[in-house]
């Protein structure tokens, strides 16, 4: 549940914090008029988000056993680079967000006959890049977690993105957002680091990778993964109590030079930053 969670509560504070911008700069220039077409793009990206979800989830469900694992594999695949990107974006983007908002609605409000269509595409075209994003991690994640407490750690995510989001535009929230971003893209690495784990188990389950597939370690008898806290960890890291040699090197050879890339950048941010 709280991986869901969490990556729900990210995606959506970052819709919600694009469309709070639009908001803001429409109020601020007097043209509140054009928020229908803004809401437009978002429930009819919304919308499509949910019903791309649903179709492949129906889907996957009639492949048979092998054509399943190779589904689940790939899903996993593009929910690591997904999700992978989404953090080095939003800390590449986080500081020039708002300029580049401000410029593309100046631009899609340019005098002419489909002011309100294009800004509505603007607004679907931000909005549904972070519900594709939820989308895969959500199907790579129900694949691997049975029951319903993945949905509702979603949905859950989600509603209070969506009130933190209305918080924040009507000024009775403040959150560190930078504080944030920063310590849920750490997060999400590891998540993203046990989705690609769980890829490669995927592909040597349908017979494509067979490969280093000797036990790098058996922790059955100290935390074995049916236990309240193997489960967790499963959940949450991918834990797995015997896992190959493949699944481990995936692991790590994402999670450690990720994790230096994503935390030396802002190192040396820092540091030059306290130079000036």
């Amino acid at each position: 549940m709280l991986v869901p969670f969490l990556i729900m509560l990210r995606e959506g504070i970052e819709a919600a914090l694009i469309v709070g911008i639009v908001a803001s700069y429409l109020k601020q220039t007097g043209r509140q008029k054009w928020m229908g077409a803004v809401w437009i793009g978002v429930i009819t990206a919304c919308v499509l988000c949910l019903l791309i979800g649903l179709l492949l989830d129906l889907g996957s469900a009639e492949f048979p056993q092998r054509q399943q694992e190779i589904f689940e594999a790939g899903v996993g695949l593009i929910a690591v680079c997904i999700l992978t990107s989404m953090v080095f974006w939003m800390k590449k983007a986080a500081r020039a967000i708002k300029a580049q908002l401000h410029d593309s609605i100046d631009a899609a409000l340019k005098p002419g006959d489909r002011q309100g269509l294009a800004l509505a595409g603007m607004a679907f075209f931000a909005v549904a890049r972070e519900g594709l994003e939820s989308v895969f991690f959500l199907l790579a994640t129900f694949q691997q977690n049975v029951g319903t407490a993945a949905p509702i750690g979603a949905i859950i995510g989600l509603l209070a993105a969506i009130g933190l989001g209305f918080g924040i535009y009507y000024g009775g929230v403040r959150i560190n957002l930078k504080r944030f971003f920063h310590w849920t893209g750490v997060f999400i690495l590891f998540v993203a680091a046990g989705l690609l784990a769980g890829s490669v188990r995927s592909l040597h389950e349908a017979g494509l990778w067979n490969g280093l597939q000797s036990i790098a370690f058996d922790l059955s008898g100290v935390l074995p993964s049916d236990s309240v806290l193997g489960s967790v960890l499963g959940s949450i890291l991918g834990y797995q109590d015997m896992p190959t040699m493949g699944e481990v090197l995936a692991y790590c050879l994402f999670l450690f030079p990720a994790l230096a890339l994503f935390l030396g950048g802002l190192h040396r941010h820092a540091v030059a930053k306290t130079s000036a």
